[in-house]
């Protein structure tokens, strides 16, 4: 009787706290770049999520575009990080140690959410996690979400190796339907992120607003 390979995901905080334990930042501390080509949707002030934001390098750059930000991850060690580039930055985010279904979401109050890269859940945790991003955004409010395609699977560059957990046009156009698409792309680039995101990748980009 053979044993069935654990899942990449099973034990996920773990998992994340251990590979920001390694010396520098996973994957940099710039923002994703379809994420710095789309932060304009936003004005200072506006209250913006960075969902599962790691080591926080888009949410601390969000915060020094005068957003006012709030963000979360599963890994303390990553929260940690991202507060200390905070403090370098001189910026002020704020931080939770959480979980996508324990993360006390708002209701219709934010001004923005950015999902970038959220391709650690599985069908069922993705459809709550992205049911809980359209409740929490207010009438106007704006999601950008950046994601790998199934095509990355051939590429390995980035991102799970699963193909349940990456993203289509399909897929994403049903999962916001409740949302007016401004822009749906898939795209390949090289992608330049530390060493978690590093060389030619297979993308999709969503901009989409509550209505």
């Amino acid at each position: 009787m053979t044993t069935a390979p654990a899942s990449p995901f099973a034990d996920p905080a773990g998992t994340w706290n251990r590979r920001f334990a390694e010396d520098g930042y996973l994957f940099g501390t710039e923002p994703n770049a379809w994420l710095r080509e789309h932060a304009g949707v936003w004005a200072p002030g506006d209250r913006v999520l960075c969902v599962a934001d790691g080591e926080g390098r888009n949410s601390v750059w969000l915060a020094g575009r005068g957003l006012v930000v709030d963000a979360f991850d599963i890994a303390d060690v990553g929260v940690a990080k991202a507060r200390n580039l905070a403090a370098q930055q001189g910026v002020a985010v704020n931080f939770t140690v959480a979980d996508c279904d324990a993360y006390d979401w708002p209701v219709a109050a934010l001004d923005g959410v950015a999902a970038i890269f959220v391709q650690f859940a599985d069908p069922a945790l993705r459809a709550r996690l992205f049911a809980a991003i359209v409740r929490s955004l207010k009438p106007g409010g704006t999601l950008v979400l950046q994601g790998y395609t199934p095509k990355q699977l051939d590429y390995r560059t980035g991102g799970p190796p699963v193909a349940s957990h990456l993203y289509t046009e399909p897929m994403l156009r049903e999962a916001f339907a409740d949302l007016d698409i401004v822009t749906l792309r898939e795209y390949e680039a090289d992608v330049a992120e530390g060493s978690g995101h590093l060389g030619r990748s297979a993308l999709i980009g969503l901009v989409a607003r509550r209505r």
